[in-house]
């Protein structure tokens, strides 16, 4: 009996188990091995690859291309670690297979971008070759699940009998011995001429110094002086701004006092003034006092008996007015009574004005829901129709017309239109009589026809309207009478 075993992987590696319950295969780094799975271990390692490419140029010149390559999976992409997994399931990473595998990729890439470039192009941008050369090497490793890491193109070499860059490099050795010459004898040239040329400078240099020597000591006198000028100002300009801050201190402080003057002097005459008023308000109440004192004297002498008369006759004026009171009280109340009966029944019939308007309300509430609900059910009946009928409008609106009589209806209007009616139907027919004078008989042939026609045409409308034609176009004919 085979028991599940527990297998756990090293730090590079992967575990790759297929078998009963994966799909397709499983990357995992510790698992449980169930029997009826098998597992193997991928390792995550990149590898180097060395080659030397053999390839040719846009000119027909060939060459070699070392490169190393290091190559392995790519570990940030499980799908890219499935097709890695696929690649070595039957073969070692280092395996022959593996490696062809990667040299024709990287061999034919490398040789068609080679073929589409001149020597001269390879050459001198070789940074620029590798780089296209990687990408497009890039893209066909990417299908087997595979990430170059890092890739050294060595020096590009002759392939023996092509010595290309055997005579390239002999030029350039070449060149340089000569350029070399060339510029020995520029140096010795330009030494002479800069001793020369330094001796002048040194004369001009002197000169010029002396100048700017004098100019500058001018300039740093002036800007002295200037300085000077402007810290002068700028003290003339401080003293005037703060006399003049003094000058306004002073104003502000004269306006003050003379405020506090003049809220001094009305306060006192305010007060003075009060007095005064004060006085003569009390001399006013003492007269006030003396005259209701007199009044008061006036009045229990002179007015006892005319208000002993006043308080009867208010007496009686009370009694009369209290009696006047009570009847419009009275009166007022019924009234009051009587109004609010009205509005009682006002109410009432308010009420039942409101509860038959809601009623009428509510019955045509649900009059529309009912034509509603009608034309949704009548709406479901035509969609039904027209679905059945495949979209047919023509045979739907035939349907219709049919199931609900209308043809039988059409009928029977038109017969109740001609229901009563006499209708006289006369079929006549003109011909004209053959030529006998030979092109001048043809001629009037259709004339003569259309003459004809009119005599039964005049009688027809006659018969039908009672209308008779006018004299000028003719008459119609009298019919004959048959004496046998």
């Amino acid at each position: 009996m085979v028991f599940p075993h527990y297998k756990v992987a090293s730090a590079s590696e992967y575990l790759v188990i297929t078998g009963v319950g994966i799909k397709d295969v499983k990357l995992i780094k510790k698992a449980w091995v169930f029997p009826g799975q098998t597992y193997s271990t991928l390792d995550l390692s990149p590898v180097n690859y060395t080659f030397e490419v053999q390839a040719m140029s846009a000119e027909k010149l060939p060459f070699v291309l070392p490169a190393v390559f290091t190559i392995g999976p790519r570990a940030d992409d499980d799908d890219s670690l499935k097709k890695y997994a696929k690649l070595i399931a039957q073969h070692d990473k280092k395996s022959s297979h593996v490696n062809e595998l990667v040299q024709g990729v990287i061999e034919g890439e490398t040789r068609v971008l080679a073929a589409s470039m001149t020597m001269e192009q390879i050459f001198k941008g070789a940074k620029s070759f590798k780089e296209e050369v990687f990408e497009k090497v890039q893209l066909e490793l990417n299908q087997f699940g595979l990430l170059i890491y890092n890739a050294n193109v060595k020096q590009l070499v002759d392939v023996p009998g092509h010595e290309y860059f055997s005579y390239l490099g002999q030029k350039t050795q070449q060149e340089a011995a000569n350029q070399a010459k060339i510029d020995v004898s520029e140096a010795r040239m330009k030494g002479e001429m800069g001793s020369k040329e330094r001796e002048g400078h040194t004369l001009q240099n002197a000169s010029k110094i002396d100048a700017e020597t004098k100019v500058y000591s001018t300039k740093r006198r002036g800007e002295g002086k200037k300085e000077e000028i402007k810290v002068e100002t700028e003290v003339r300009i401080f003293q005037n701004k703060r006399e003049a801050e003094v000058a306004q201190a002073n104003t502000e402080l004269a306006m003050q006092k003379a405020n506090w003057s003049k809220q001094s002097q009305v306060a006192e005459i305010e007060a003075a003034k009060s007095v005064a008023i004060r006085e003569a308000e009390l001399q006013i109440e003492v007269e006030v006092k003396n005259a209701l004192k007199q009044t008061e004297k006036l009045k229990a002498e002179f007015i006892s008996k005319a208000t002993i008369d006043t308080e009867l006759k208010k007496q009686e004026a009370d009694q009369q007015l209290y009696k006047k009171q009570k009847e419009a009280e009275a009166a007022l109340y019924e009234q009051v009574q009587i109004a609010e009966g009205q509005k009682e029944m006002a109410k009432a019939n308010f009420f039942t004005v409101q509860q038959e308007a809601d009623a009428l309300l509510y019955g045509k509430q649900k009059k529309g829901e009912g034509i509603i609900a009608l034309a949704e059910a009548e709406g479901a009946y035509l969609q039904t129709l027209l679905t059945a009928l495949g979209g047919n409008y023509a045979a739907l609106r035939d349907y219709l017309m049919i199931n609900r009589g209308i043809y039988q209806e059409i009928a029977k209007i038109n017969a109740d239109g001609v229901q009563g009616l006499n209708p006289k139907i006369s079929v006549w027919s003109g011909v004209g009589g053959e030529a006998t004078n030979g092109e001048a008989g043809g001629a009037m042939k259709e004339v003569a026809g259309v003459y004809k026609m009119l005599p039964p045409l005049f009688q027809t409308v006659q018969e039908q309207t009672g209308m008779l034609p006018p004299s000028w176009m003719g008459s119609i004919p009298t019919p004959t009478k048959n004496n046998n």
